[in-house]
């Protein structure tokens, strides 16, 4: 999920960020009896660093819920306020941390506000 979903998505943000501005997008990745979301944010902390904080969850699709008549709702795919998802602390620390790697971050993930971690990274504009 970090390569091939969220760091795509980092990346858009990171091209249209701003010191003022904080922008963010969630991002999904869907399987057979799942869905993966990430809930990403990005802002501009120096000439040439930006700051990603992370928050992801998943949201069992699976047949069960579609014959018992409660498949999932646009709410479990937002992150709070706008939806009902929960951060999974493991799941978002393992791709946090792929993503640091990934983009050569400067520091160790650390907890961010509202169940996020967030990394500083440097900017890359393209």
């Amino acid at each position: 999920m970090a390569s091939g979903t969220v760091q795509p998505a980092v990346r858009e943000l990171m091209a249209r960020c701003s010191p003022r501005h904080e922008l963010n997008t969630t991002v999904t990745l869907g399987g057979d009896n799942f869905t993966l979301c990430a809930h990403i944010r990005v802002k501009q902390v120096a000439d040439d660093q930006a700051k990603v904080s992370l928050a992801c969850w998943a949201v069992s699709t699976d047949l069960a819920r579609y014959i018992g008549g409660h498949p999932p709702t646009k709410d479990e795919h937002q992150h709070a306020p706008y939806g009902t998802a929960k951060p999974d602390a493991d799941f978002t620390g393992r791709v946090i941390g792929h993503l640091a790697t990934r983009m050569n971050a400067l520091n160790s993930p650390q907890p961010d506000r509202d169940g996020h971690l967030a990394v500083t990274v440097p900017l890359i504009r393209s």
